[in-house]
């Protein structure tokens, strides 16, 4: 059985001592190298070519931000990052860092938990991790909001949708960039309501709609309980961790209702409120992710007339949640995630209007 390589990136010698033990106590693995600096994993990936990357995101010389953006750009390899969560500036770094291209996200280990849950996480992940077909990832196309969006995908969804009133949107692993990529993608004119499911592993998930506020140019939150469908216009309402969100007799509801495919929030829960909610005036998109979460929602969508996207193959870091909803039937359209933004927007019956005028 051919052994999973991996680079561990940590200044901390403790950490990179307790990483590599766990590591080098599996027969699964094979340690090919260690990097105390951003710039010393950048020349180790490149010259070792290992399946997966542990990196950490404060580390001298080059941050882990840094060499992930430059790996992702020159040498594609499968990042996992082992990083702390107590930091603001460290989680903007980490959610930088997915949206560049890394694949997943792990807490450094503490003291709490039962002997050996981390060390197992650890090694769930990074084989997981190494199994993921990652691209070239310059991140310098991210950070151009300027850039006008395809216009096919928009022309179709104009020719057949009569118009919507919310937009839900649902992603997992790789999610970050694709969504960025989406909100990037809508006119700054668009204003229907957009809700947003991501899983994402906590605590790191505490300030992501806080970086995405600064990314895209659309006010980004997490609703209160009970807020009316009506004060997202314009805006995006994020589900905080550990609550499901789903609209109901026009308000926003946070619940701790069952995990849905060991997920809370669930994109299908809040795609099937949007169902019953919104009938044909729903639309959604189901990005990039593991599992099946959101499959049968955006079936439920369509069911009720609504109109409802996939991310294509070429472009998810997982294909499993878009796979799974497009075998269903559950998506009117398969489109990159370059070209959704526009199909999104072509919704919009606001901007269909003054196209016409």
């Amino acid at each position: 059985m051919k052994r999973i390589r991996v680079l561990i990136a940590e200044d901390s010698l403790t950490v990179r001592q307790h990483l590599m033990d766990v590591f080098g106590a599996d027969r699964e693995f094979e340690l090919v190298g260690e990097a105390a600096d951003g710039k010393q994993a950048i020349e180790l990936c490149q010259k070792l070519r290992p399946d997966v990357v542990t990196m950490d995101m404060m580390m001298p010389i080059m941050t882990g931000l840094a060499a992930t953006e430059y790996i992702m750009a020159h040498c594609p390899t499968p990042i996992l990052i082992v990083s702390s969560s107590t930091n603001r500036g460290e989680l903007f770094r980490t959610y930088e860092a997915l949206a560049a291209g890394a694949v997943d996200v792990l807490e450094k280990p503490t003291a709490e938990g039962p002997d050996g849950e981390w060390e197992r996480r650890l090694l769930d992940a990074a084989r997981l991790v190494s199994r993921i077909r990652v691209i070239t990832h310059p991140r310098a196309r991210l950070r151009d909001p300027a850039r006008a969006p395809p216009a096919a995908a928009a022309a179709s969804a104009a020719r057949v949708a009569d118009g919507a009133k919310v937009v839900a949107i649902g992603a997992s692993t790789g999610g970050p960039s694709a969504i960025v990529e989406v909100l990037r993608g809508l006119p700054i004119e668009f204003r229907l309501p957009i809700l947003l499911v991501l899983h994402i592993n906590e605590p790191f998930g505490a300030a992501f709609a806080d970086w995405l506020d600064g990314q895209t140019g659309r006010r980004v939150s997490h609703p209160a309980d009970g807020d009316p469908i009506a004060s997202v216009v314009g805006r995006v309402a994020m589900a905080p961790g550990g609550m499901h969100l789903v609209v109901r007799q026009g308000r926003l509801r946070l619940t701790r209702d069952p995990e849905r495919h060991s997920c809370r929030p669930s994109v299908d829960t809040l795609f099937e409120s949007v169902a019953s909610e919104f009938g044909a005036a729903g639309a959604a998109a189901l990005l990039t992710g593991m599992g099946r979460d959101g499959a049968a929602g955006l079936l439920a969508i369509r069911q009720a007339g609504g109109w409802t996207i996939a991310q294509d193959e070429a472009t998810s870091t997982i294909f499993g949640m878009p796979r799974e909803a497009i075998e269903l039937g559950a998506a009117r359209q398969v489109l990159p995630v370059g070209e959704i933004g526009s199909a999104l927007a072509a919704l919009d019956p606001d901007l269909a209007s003054r196209r016409l005028v």
